[in-house]
């Protein structure tokens, strides 16, 4: 073994994606279409042909961008499938450039995340009711490395 081998790995060794067979994909499910992370919104099969494999065709928006996208591949193959994770964070304040400053479990503070440009009213209506004192959760969803601001919601005491 040479001195000079190296290894590329993710965060913790982990990878950012896992397989699962095409046809086990479902409707609310998140897949990798055409290399975006996708909610799938319609999936659909097609019998196989004379010389074929049965066909998926899965329709999905991505998580991030909102766009649709399209893929169809054989449902005995795999697809890639993207870890996704859901959290919710208090939110302690927000920055004159739009940058959020959220409580973690952990008691430590998190500044990375900014509030979405594709979103206006959600942005619009947090910046309201944050201003009128209320404690707010803040909820995120992460994937390939990326997060979002999907929603909040008021603290009920």
């Amino acid at each position: 073994m040479s001195d000079y081998e190296h290894y590329d790995q993710g965060e913790s060794g982990s990878s950012l994606t896992y397989p699962m067979q095409a046809g086990n994909v479902k409707k609310n499910g998140y897949a990798m279409l055409r290399g975006f992370p996708c909610r799938v919104t319609e999936m659909t099969t097609c019998k196989a042909g004379k010389h074929g494999h049965a066909k998926a065709t899965i329709i999905g928006i991505d998580i991030f961008s909102g766009k649709k996208y399209e893929d169809s591949c054989p449902t005995s193959h795999n697809m890639e499938i993207p870890f996704v994770k859901k959290h919710e964070f208090q939110l302690i304040d927000i920055s004159d450039d739009d940058y959020l400053t959220l409580l973690l479990e952990n008691g430590e503070t998190k500044e990375d995340l900014k509030l979405p440009d594709d979103e206006p009213q959600l942005v619009e209506k947090l910046r309201a009711d944050f201003d009128s004192q209320k404690d707010i959760l803040v909820s995120i969803i992460s994937a390939m490395g990326q997060e979002k601001i999907i929603s909040y919601r008021e603290i009920v005491n």
